[in-house]
């Protein structure tokens, strides 16, 4: 327990996640705490004057005015008790959503400025988990840790200073008796259940990536005829976590029967000291005996969650602790200010978009160079092929053109300004159509807009038309208004391509890289779609990554990757009658 405890102190120094948030809406949270207090401190008064009216009712007085103080009492008590609980679910309930909705916002800022290296580092079962699981525990942080805590420990205090004024044997016997329930109990809990508590915390984690990773690759399992094996394999996870859940559970009972056998003893002892401390003949003090016996049930409702609360607090250190390892999104205010400074000078960079790559290398987190020392220039409208086999570093290269990944050391720099700092803007300086296009299951307007939400229809229709989908959006029966089967499938592999053109053309980038845009078309279709785009984006800087050799006459310089390095460089016609490897590299091209 002192080493959980100890590990968690130093967990909380070291958040940067969960505590500011804490600090940022410390007055609602106070506000909660107070009215939580107020609830519990008027279901005891209920209690108390209850007890103290029903022993005075029982010596039959001779006049109901002698009942008229503790008739108001329980009156007020009765009625404020359901207020306050109102007023303190709806305050804890405000605090609660202000700081998971900021701490969602906060999580997808971070993953959106991980970009690619969060593939690279995480799994996409990860980002589910932190999502859905490490949320809701960090949700439960308040409504069942902190609150429930706050609540018994002033309510523990509350008892020892209340019966100290009685006789401090009296707040001895308070103090063993609230020593036991806050931290004894809690402790053998957090001791046995709490490891139970972290592997299935674990097993869900993990649950999270296999399903992601099954569902994912599903298609494999069904065409490989092994369906049942992938169904036992996920109703197997379930099932070791169900049975860790039936031990903690059962555990739980035995836990909680112990704990209502030291309520009874406490209330056995209370019955005794109340007995000696206000017996005596029938009435006057004695009423006090039941109005003490029914006062401390409420109290004894606040100690009874302390166990569950420092059970769960575990996870909800766990899920801290897994926040924390993501890098910490750059503040709004600050990335206001830098996109601002960006706005300033993008305008002066598009209407220059040269490309600087100087001794560029770069590396993935715990992996060697992918990327070393490439220094080009390319220079406005010029035309680059960009070649290597797979494992090259062509993609990567891309990403670091984009701004998506920054460069180890050396630097990139489209129309004057660093790629990996353009921001938002990057999607002004460059163009991409990625080797699958992807259309929404949307009208084709929709699909369209994405590249440009204030385009007209007018701009559509010519946008369709250059990349050769004029005849198509004639046969389509309500035009640009057709809805899209899910992925596209209306349209082929070629007219998904061309729609992803017409979306680069809308878009108006000075830069359009094309990263492997014809792999999954047909010979024909792919000399088609390379011809119309070579077409169309004519008098833009282009640069296409390519496997093989298709179309690549057409461009105005062609670069070699290999292991991440320059290998060849320079113009097709030129290669092709002085290095023997891009004859080579033709011939087998020609060949297939």
């Amino acid at each position: 327990m002192y080493s959980s405890l100890k590990e968690a102190t130093a967990l909380l120094k070291r958040d940067e996640w969960v505590k500011p948030h804490l600090g940022r809406y410390r007055k609602i949270l106070a506000l909660a705490l107070v009215l939580g207090c107020c609830t519990v401190l008027f279901a005891a008064g209920l209690m108390f004057t209850s007890g103290w009216l029903i022993a005075g009712s029982a010596e039959m007085p001779y006049s109901v005015l002698m009942l008229g103080t503790p008739l108001l009492c329980v009156r007020v008590f009765g009625v404020g008790k359901p207020i306050l609980r109102y007023c303190e679910r709806l305050a804890s309930h405000d605090w609660v959503l202000r700081f998971t909705s900021n701490l969602r916002k906060q999580l997808y800022r971070s993953f959106d400025a991980e970009g690619v290296f969060f593939r690279a580092s995480h799994r996409l079962g990860d980002a589910l988990g932190l999502l859905a699981e490490d949320v809701e525990h960090i949700q439960n942080l308040y409504l069942r840790c902190i609150f429930p805590t706050a609540i018994a420990l002033a309510a523990g205090v509350g008892l020892c200073v209340l019966f100290g004024c009685f006789s401090p044997l009296a707040c001895l016997a308070c103090f063993v008796f609230v020593s036991l329930e806050l931290f004894v109990v809690p402790a053998v809990s957090v001791s046995i259940n709490g490891t139970r508590q972290s592997t299935a915390k674990e097993l869900a984690a993990k649950r999270y990536a296999t399903y992601a990773d099954n569902i994912l690759g599903i298609t494999d399992w069904t065409l490989s005829g092994r369906k049942a094996d992938f169904l036992a394999q996920c109703k197997n996870g379930q099932e070791d976590l169900n049975r860790l859940k039936a031990q903690a559970h059962a555990f739980d009972r035995r836990r909680d029967l112990a704990q209502q056998a030291i309520f009874a003893c406490a209330i056995i002892a209370l019955i005794c000291w109340a007995t000696l401390t206000f017996g005596g003949i029938q009435g006057g003090q004695a009423n006090w005996i039941l109005a003490f016996v029914l006062g401390a049930f409420p109290l004894v409702d606040a100690f009874a969650v302390m166990p569950i609360a420092a059970t769960q607090a575990q996870g909800h250190f766990d899920s801290i602790a897994r926040l924390n390892d993501l890098s910490l999104p750059v503040e709004e205010e600050t990335k206001t200010n830098s996109e601002a400074k960006h706005a300033q000078n993008i305008d002066l960079g598009l209407k220059h978009p040269v490309v600087e790559l100087k001794d560029v290398e770069f590396a993935y987190p715990g992996q060697s160079p992918t990327i070393c020392g490439i220094s080009l220039s390319l220079l406005p409208g010029q035309h680059l092929a960009l070649l290597g086999k797979s494992g090259s570093g062509k993609t990567t290269l891309a990403h670091l053109l984009r701004g998506d990944l920054a460069p180890t050391s050396g630097s990139i720099t489209a129309g004057g300004l660093p790629c990996s700092e353009l921001g938002s803007d990057a999607s002004r300086m460059f163009g991409v159509c990625q080797q699958a296009t992807y259309l929404f299951n949307d009208t084709l307007r929709n699909n369209l807009l994405i590249a440009k939400p204030q385009a007209t229809d007018e701009e559509f229709e010519r946008a369709l038309e250059r990349v050769g989908l004029k005849r198509l959006l004639a046969r389509l029966p309500k035009g640009l208004d057709t809805l899209l089967d899910e992925a596209g499938l209306r349209f082929s592999g070629g007219e998904r391509h061309r729609v992803a053109l017409a979306r680069i053309l809308l878009q108006d980038a000075p830069i359009v890289i094309l990263d492997e845009p014809t792999v999954s078309l047909d010979p024909r279709t792919e000399h088609e779609v390379l011809d119309t785009m070579f077409e169309v984006l004519e008098g833009k800087t282009v640069i296409l990554i390519t496997h093989h050799l298709q179309g690549v006459s057409d461009m105005d310089r062609v670069l070699f990757l290999e292991s991440g390095r320059i290998a060849l460089d320079g113009a097709p016609e030129e290669l092709e009658r002085n290095n023997q490897h891009y004859r080579t590299l033709l011939e087998l091209e020609q060949g297939f």
